[in-house]
């Protein structure tokens, strides 16, 4: 009992496993954060350069 109990005590067979999914899970925080700033200056961007053309198309007098 002694010996099959330090056995699974010194198993480390899951432990990489376990690390890499933790390593995966991080990486996907990591870019999921970083999409959600990205796509809030993009919306910005887009808008400034929707006013600006309606306003071109206005000035112009094709609208």
């Amino acid at each position: 009992m002694k010996t099959q109990l330090q056995q699974f005590w010194n198993d480390e067979d899951g432990a990489t496993a376990i690390e890499y999914g933790l390593i995966a899970g991080l990486i996907a925080v990591a870019i999921i954060a970083t999409l959600t700033a990205v796509g809030t200056d993009l919306k910005a961007m887009f808008k400034a350069v929707s006013t600006a053309v309606t306003g071109a198309t206005t000035a112009a007098g094709t609208n």
